[in-house]
């Protein structure tokens, strides 16, 4: 009787790896690694006077704050938003739930200029919801009062569209449902056993949440919040009407960057483009370590 070989070959439905691993390579040389090393040759043609006066000028610098700080606030809003939205798609049967669950994808198949444009149209100041408020407005009026707010800030108006605020809604609109389709698998794989289980013991609510549901959800609520930082940061169409488009105030990088190519300075635009790659996958990297970091954390123990 013949010795059964000691490792058995395991069977595979894709071609070997050598085969496999040869596509993957080709296919990212030609979709992302080649773009980006064309993109840095043509930023290094730049001598480094040129290269910094290009992304160093006072109105390029204003436009990283906005895109960057516009995109982190909006990320942090989608994380907080975006586990209420898929905790109540889980947890919660109600009539309508498919069709609000739909409506979550509404900004990936919306084209994100008639995003822009409805967002404008909206929180314009003539617009549904921007005229509540401007200061004949009831959100207005409230502000001009004699009350606390109105002695702190003054009689003014709240500006949605064309402001940084507007930026920020945008940005907040086109990311909330990378956030959500991250966190529902989880979820919906999460026992409820264990908040009932936590109940008994006697934990509150905040204790179960915090010590049973958090470090379960927590390396997708990272994912979600990545995804939708990046998406953010990269942001044009649904961003470039409700912003207004005012240099040094409400300009976005992306549009700097497209101005500049209307121009014909191709090595500027080239360079702007290579400080957002550069500052966006150093962000992006750290929010991954930190990812890895939790879940070695959470890991169960063997």
């Amino acid at each position: 009787m013949s010795a059964l070989p000691s490792r058995q070959k395991a069977f595979r439905v894709l071609p070997g790896f050598g085969l496999s691993l040869g596509y993957t390579v080709v296919y990212l040389s030609l979709i992302v690694l080649i773009p980006l090393s064309a993109m840095f040759l043509k930023a290094a043609g730049t001598s480094w006077p040129a290269f910094w006066e290009a992304v160093a000028s006072p109105r390029v610098v204003a436009s990283y704050k906005l895109t960057f700080g516009a995109s982190l606030i909006a990320a942090v809003i989608n994380a907080g938003a975006g586990l209420l939205v898929a905790w109540v798609l889980v947890r919660y049967p109600f009539p309508g739930r498919k069709l609000i669950d739909s409506l979550v994808d509404l900004p990936f198949a919306l084209p994100t200029a008639v995003a822009g444009i409805a967002l404008t149209t909206i929180y314009a100041p003539a617009g549904w919801v921007g005229k509540y408020f401007a200061p004949d407005g009831a959100i207005g009026d409230l502000l001009a009062e004699n009350g606390f707010v109105g002695r702190l800030i003054g009689p003014t108006e709240i500006q949605t569209a064309f402001s940084p605020l507007g930026v920020t809604i945008a940005l907040t609109f086109i990311g909330l449902p990378f956030v959500v389709r991250t966190l529902q698998p989880v979820l919906e794989d999460l026992n409820p056993e264990l908040e009932q289980a936590a109940a008994t013991l006697g934990a509150t609510r905040l204790t179960t949440f915090a010590r049973v549901i958090l470090p379960e959800i927590w390396p997708a609520l990272l994912t979600g919040f990545a995804l939708a930082f990046a998406r953010a940061v990269g942001e044009y169409g649904s961003v470039v009407f409700i912003a207004g488009n005012m240099p040094m105030k409400t300009e976005i990088t992306p549009l700097i960057i497209i101005t500049k190519l209307e121009q014909y300075d191709y090595r500027g635009a080239t360079a702007v483009a290579v400080v957002m790659l550069v500052i966006s996958f150093a962000l992006l990297l750290v929010i991954n370590l930190l990812q890895r970091l939790s879940s070695q954390r959470f890991a169960a123990p063997v």
